[in-house]
């Protein structure tokens, strides 16, 4: 195992989806060693996702890295994933009448890349057959998105990781950092690693693991998401479905291998934990699917929670610190994640390896300054 600074190049901090998919664009030409804290990558947000490909769905930094990872995701490496990463799945956007301004503010949102249709009446109870009638007036039907294969594209980063020389450490949380002769040392379980450069992926850990080495504030908050399985209708073809959203975004409902994923959506701020469901939110998302949907629930066939961490513009953080030299944020991904991280990956390989961001990217209207740290201390 590496340890002496000598014969690596990047440590990289957390195994989830974000860590993995930089650790394997680095290791194309650099020698990358990933460390997990927990006894599998994955453990936290990233298992506990259920990401949906939404070209639309973001602010505009997420939008161009979203659009911008659609050809890695169409067409992976050869050997990347035993099954397609994709299967196409409509997003139907429901709305009261109360609601038609924020239709409108949706629209114009997703700008003129995405095509989006209007619908009401008929139209809207076939689309989405389980709509209680009476509750929405009018949707908005968006035609592309897809089920991402989460577990796929995670465990396919991290083939391609340790197929390039990578090297995957776990249970090896980190606690302390030193910088010394240009070098970071890591210790981690009952270790100290030392590269370099220090990757700091660690989801809703990272203002912590910023803490350790000295570098700025970002203004990182973990938030709670909880989320339901529930039964679906016997007589409804569930998974022909589009995943059904809340205008205002208070719930979703997905149809999910013959049942339904619910979530009422919520945020809540919490300080980094394996987090749990908790009582109030269930009640509130079965209370509101209830609402919306013809779907008879009296409790859940399954439930969990994660955390999606977010600073204030709620773009991801790439880039070094102004304060701790040779110390890379990655962090910040919010709900967008799994959707952005083929794109993120490269951006943040190359900025790490002082290169431009890749111009595929940077086309679709991404700077580095959108993703530097220094930006949220600016009030960009």
């Amino acid at each position: 195992m590496p340890g002496d600074g000598a014969d690596i190049d990047f440590i990289v901090i957390g195994a989830g989806i974000a860590g993995a998919s930089a650790a394997a664009e680095l290791s194309l030409s650099a020698r990358v060693l990933l460390l997990e804290a927990e006894s599998q990558p994955g453990y936290h947000s990233t298992g506990r996702s259920a990401a949906m490909y939404v070209p639309a769905y973001g602010p505009p930094a997420i939008r161009a890295l979203t659009r911008a990872a659609g050809p890695f995701f169409h067409d992976p490496p050869d050997g990347f994933a035993e099954t397609p990463l994709l299967r196409r799945r409509d997003i139907l956007m429901i709305a009261r009448e109360d609601q038609r301004d924020s239709t409108a503010d949706f629209i114009a949102d997703a700008g003129q890349d995405i095509s989006l249709e209007m619908v009401g009446g008929d139209r809207l109870a076939e689309l989405q057959p389980a709509l209680r009638p009476g509750y929405a007036t009018h949707g908005v039907i968006d035609r592309s998105g897809s089920d991402i294969d989460v577990n796929a594209l995670h465990r396919g980063f991290l083939r391609l990781l340790t197929a390039r020389g990578g090297e995957v450490a776990t249970s090896r949380n980190v606690t302390a950092l030193r910088r010394e002769a240009g070098v970071w040392h890591v210790s981690a379980g009952d270790a100290v690693f030392a590269a370099p450069v220090v990757i700091n992926a660690a989801g809703a850990w990272a203002e912590e693991i910023g803490r350790m080495a000295g570098a700025e504030e970002i203004g990182l908050v973990p938030k709670r998401r909880t989320v339901l399985m529930i039964a679906a209708p016997p007589a409804i073809d569930s998974d022909s479905l589009p995943m059904t959203i809340d205008m205002d975004e208070t719930f979703y409902l997905k149809p999910e291998s013959g049942q339904f994923l619910v979530s009422p959506a919520n945020e809540d701020p919490m300080p980094p934990c394996d987090v749990q469901p908790e009582e109030m939110d269930i009640a509130i998302c079965l209370d509101r699917i209830g609402r919306a949907f013809d779907i008879p629930v009296s409790r859940p066939l399954s439930k969990w929670a994660g955390l999606r961490s977010f600073v204030a513009d709620k773009s991801p953080v790439a880039g070094f610190s102004d304060l701790a030299a040779g110390f890379f944020w990655l962090a910040g991904q919010g709900g967008y994640g799994i959707q952005t991280s083929p794109a993120l990956a490269r951006v943040a390989a190359s900025l790490a390896q002082g290169a431009v961001i890749p111009s595929d990217i940077a086309a679709q209207g991404l700077s580095a300054a959108m993703l530097a740290p220094a930006r949220l201390r600016s009030g960009m």
